[in-house]
């Protein structure tokens, strides 16, 4: 089922991250957000999660930031990738953000590691496919982190403006897979 079909995975990818630049510049979108944000915090809700992982969002990403805000006002635990290298680790969120590699913000370095199992972490997309699994930005920083972290992570939720689904599975068996998508 998992052939080496990287060629496809690379070009979808590529027409994913084409068609989310060009959408990113529409004003719709922060409406979009809105609801994308109040699924999300319903699904938190429900699913009654204290300690959770969330991203700091680049531009054509979902911008979860008012989330973040809400959760903190909450008392929730929020982490944030921290990157080291070619993978990351998860630290507490707290500002000052700074911002690093790739056009990504993240908290100052911290020796305050996460010390806690993650309930539910939410983690952007690009595209997926048929089998659920993550087509990301391609430096595969997520796919390390969760090769090292899955069994201290609960439900993972796979968020984006516009689904993006190949038709076939182009993905490879370390890429991460979603227990649900919210789009």
């Amino acid at each position: 089922m998992y052939k080496n079909t990287r060629t496809a995975k690379e070009n979808f990818r590529c027409q994913c991250l084409t068609k989310l630049k060009k959408a990113s510049t529409n004003i719709r979108y922060k409406t979009k957000d809105k609801h994308i944000i109040a699924k999300l915090y319903k699904f938190i809700k429900s699913t009654k999660s204290q300690t959770i992982m969330l991203y700091i969002p680049l531009r054509i990403e979902v911008d979860i930031k008012p989330l973040i805000a809400k959760l903190r006002k909450e008392k929730k635990v929020i982490y944030t990738p921290f990157m080291e290298g070619e993978s990351f680790r998860l630290v507490k969120y707290r500002m000052p953000l700074i911002k690093k590699r790739f056009g990504i913000t993240e908290p100052k370095y911290s020796k305050q590691f996460r010390k806690k199992n993650i309930d539910l972490a939410i983690v952007p997309i690009v595209g997926t496919d048929i089998t659920a699994r993550r087509v990301g930005f391609g430096k595969g920083m997520y796919d390390r982190f969760f090769e090292k972290e899955k069994e201290n992570i609960g439900i993972t939720v796979f968020v984006a403006r516009e689904l993006y689904v190949y038709s076939e599975c182009i993905t490879d068996k370390h890429d991460i897979k979603a227990d649900f998508i919210i789009t």
